[in-house]
């Protein structure tokens, strides 16, 4: 028994991004699912799809939400699942995020949302271009 992944983003940025991950470990090592949103969605009918995925995926340990921007319709939907079941939500999902969470799947649910902290903000880097091709 694992912690279930929900991924609520915009469009297929959810599905491209556990496609892209499960392809690179050769694996999807937690009970995952993606929601799609479209801009032009009706949130509260997108509300009831998401509270649906999300009881699929809770085995008893809870439900990791990763969704892709705070403030935006996919967040603002992810984090009103709290009220109803046990889910945690990380917003900010990016593809380092999503590969560290799937590398822990014995995690608590607690565990994994820091993991999913630590993978995306520590997969953010500025990239110095080489000093020999420097120009001012």
């Amino acid at each position: 028994m694992s912690v279930g992944l929900l991924i609520i983003t915009h469009g297929a940025i959810g599905e491209d991004l556990l496609a892209t991950a499960t392809q690179m470990l050769g694996v999807c090592p937690l009970a995952t699912d993606t929601l799609a949103v479209a801009f032009d969605c009706d949130p509260d009918v997108v509300l009831e799809q998401a509270m649906e995925k999300a009881r699929r995926l809770e085995a008893g340990l809870g439900v990791l939400v990763l969704t892709d921007m705070y403030g935006s319709t996919p967040s603002n939907i992810a984090n009103r699942l709290p009220e109803q079941l046990p889910v945690t939500v990380v917003a900010g999902i990016n593809l380092p995020m999503l590969v560290r969470v799937l590398n822990y799947p014995r995690l608590s649910l607690n565990e994994l949302a820091q993991k999913a902290l630590s993978g995306g903000r520590d997969g953010v880097l500025l990239c110095s271009p080489r000093l020999d091709r420097v120009h001012d």
